[in-house]
Order: structure tokens, then sequence, then C-alpha cells
């Protein structure tokens, strides 16, 4: 959320060559001023005991459905959970942003699990991958599966098959999120992102921000040190790859 839907929110790089789409010898930019000045104002938010992080994972929904916190960034998918644990009125909004940065809003990126299809199998094994892939896609399984998961559905048919039976309507703000990814044409900065090992640099950047919300070092310190081990695991999977 504070990197990779801040940066893309704000027109912002995560990183050099269209955030990895380019090519393998990208680098990580999310030490810029911008990037900066947003992880200071969460430092200073904690001390003021305006912001609390609760940890990498979901466990801010429940400080939020408990009434400890008015206001929280999650996932598509917890509305439903908030909805059956709150006890109180509540709405959900676009993201906020910083109308100081040229643009922003501009529009979200999707996060989460993927499906991967890996090379070297047979033709035959390809079309069976085909036939599945195919399968997951029909507008009313999609449909379904937008509606049971809260994740956002990945054709515009089965957004368009929710929305006439009434489900929007029902839901209060589960079209929030397809509403923030279609907000406008994407741009190289907003497009997605594409890093070797990410899994690893996300882990890496956690790692740098939470030392600055604990206070053990500077926003620019923290940041810095973030760009500088994500570009060793970036390089580290470069030297694997054969382009």
């Amino acid at each position: 959320m504070h990197v990779e839907n801040f940066s893309a929110w704000h027109n912002l790089p995560i990183g050099t060559l269209e955030n990895g789409m380019g090519g393998l010898d990208t680098v990580f930019k999310i030490n810029s001023p911008q990037h900066v000045e947003h992880l200071q104002m969460l430092v200073d938010f904690t001390k003021n005991g305006w912001f609390t992080y609760a940890g990498r994972q979901n466990q801010a929904e429940a400080k939020f459905f408990s009434g400890e916190c008015a206001m929280l960034t999650s996932s598509s998918s917890a509305l439903d959970k908030i909805n059956a644990s709150a006890k109180f009125p509540f709405s959900v909004n676009f993201m906020p942003y910083d109308d100081s940065i040229k643009g922003a809003p501009q529009n979200a990126i999707i996060g989460g699990a993927s499906l991967w299809v890996l090379g070297g199998k047979k033709p035959a094994e390809y079309k069976g991958v085909a036939q599945f892939l195919n399968y997951l896609s029909q507008p009313e399984l999609q449909a379904k599966w937008h509606q049971g998961s809260g994740y956002v559905a990945i054709t515009y048919a089965a957004a368009e098959l929710t929305e006439k039976s009434g489900f929007y309507k029902t839901r209060p703000g589960a079209d929030v999120a397809m509403k923030e990814l279609n907000l406008h044409p994407p741009t190289a900065n907003s497009k997605g992102l594409r890093f070797g090992n990410f899994v690893q640099g996300r882990t890496v950047i956690e790692e740098e921000m939470e030392a600055a919300l604990a206070g053990k070092k500077s926003a620019q310190a923290a940041m810095d040190d973030a760009v500088t081990r994500g570009n060793e695991i970036l390089r580290k999977f470069q030297a694997t790859v054969k382009e």
C-alpha cells in the first residue's frame, strides 16, 4: 500500500524501465523525495498517535472493526469480514492522495496472488492450460468468484454481470477497487510492475519501513537502504536469467 500503490496512485516510479517491464536491469526508485516524505509523514503520525502499524498482513482489520481505529487501508477482500464484524456504519472510499504531487490520483494497481504459466512444457499440456484459463475466465464463474472473495474480477464481462445482478447495491463499496484501477489510463508508472524475486524485495522494503516507524532509522536512511538491498536482489535474479 505505502510503496506500490502509493507510487502508482501518484504516478511515481517504483523502479526504472517502466517498473521492470522494460528489462531486467531495472533499479528501485523508492527513495525519491516523495517516497521519503510519505514515510516521514507516517513516522510523525506514529509519534503523535495518529497512525498505528499493525503488521504486514491483515492484522489492522481487527483494529478497525473493533473500533480501535477510525480509518483502515486494506485489501478489497476485507469488506465481507468488516461487514460481518463492524457494529457501526462505515464507507469504502478511494485511497487518500497527496495533492501536492502533480497528477495524483492516477490509478491503482493490483496485488495479491497470481497464476503463472511456465515454459518448457509439451504442446498438449499448453492446450490443457489454455482450456483451464478459458474456464476460469467465464463471466459467470468470474462473477461468482469476485462476489465471493471480494477480489477484483479479471474481465469487464464479469464486472458487468455482477452490476446487473444488483450485487453492488447490496454490498456498497465492493466496486471501489475496480474504479480505482480504471480511474485513468495507466502510465509507465502505474500499469503494474515486474521485478525479479519481488517477494524477497517486498520483505526488504517492509523491514526498512518498520525500522523507520520504530524510530531505529530516519525515513531517508530506511528508503535508501531499501533501495540498496532491493537492488542486490534484482541483480542476483538478473544473473540467473538468460535474455
